[in-house]
């Protein structure tokens, strides 16, 4: 089988790459506007990309209509958000701020999340998440327009929040512990709590 994406319409476009890059960690965004409005939304087109300087991106595509999510517009306004990981025990309330909800409405206060003060940025982080990275806008990428195009957003970590509960004996993240939840395609989601290991060949 063959996809020739140049003669594809781009919504068929991001169903096979949904269902075929897998899985992907997802990227609980938390943001505000000027006059203090909180966002919270999931991004699965997420990943770290550097330790130096230490960096992520994420990235909101465009509805359907063409028109800019709430957490871009958010972010052009106070350029600064927060990164909160998704454990199992908090995917759907995660699935839930998925939804279409006016601007200027709480995903926070809608579906009963609690929110703790960021201590860098003004967005709040979300209270239980095992990781928050609290991140100021170093760049926003455009690529293509209208419908499902990709803003690509670049944030410099400034500072990390590490629930001492997800701490193994050696003072690490234990995946076990952190129990994340990721992305399939679909509806489909996985955890991180199956894994294997594999030895690097140069160490």
């Amino acid at each position: 089988m063959k996809l020739d994406f140049s003669q594809m319409p781009a919504r068929e476009i991001y169903g096979w790459m949904i269902g075929t890059i897998l899985p992907r960690p997802i990227a609980w965004v938390s943001t505000i506007s000027d006059d203090g409005r909180v966002n919270l939304a999931p991004f699965s087109f997420f990943q770290g990309i550097t330790a130096n300087p230490p960096t992520l991106m994420f990235v909101p595509v465009n509805t359907r209509e063409g028109a800019k999510k709430d957490t871009l517009r958010n972010i052009e306004q106070v350029p600064e958000f927060v990164v909160n990981l998704v454990p199992y025990g908090l995917a759907e309330k995660m699935n839930a701020t998925a939804a279409l909800l006016p601007y200027g409405e709480s995903e926070f206060e809608k579906f009963g999340i609690a929110a703790a003060a960021s201590e860098r940025v003004r967005p709040p982080r979300v209270a239980a998440a095992p990781v928050s990275f609290e991140c100021t806008l170093h760049s926003i990428v455009r690529l293509g327009e209208g419908p499902l195009a990709a803003n690509v957003v670049f944030g410099r970590i400034s500072l990390v929040h590490v629930s001492d509960e997800v701490l193994g004996t050696d003072g690490r993240p234990d995946p076990v512990k952190l129990d994340l939840v990721g992305r399939m395609g679909g509806e489909s989601y996985t955890r991180t709590t199956d894994r294997f290991d594999l030895k690097r060949p140069d160490r």
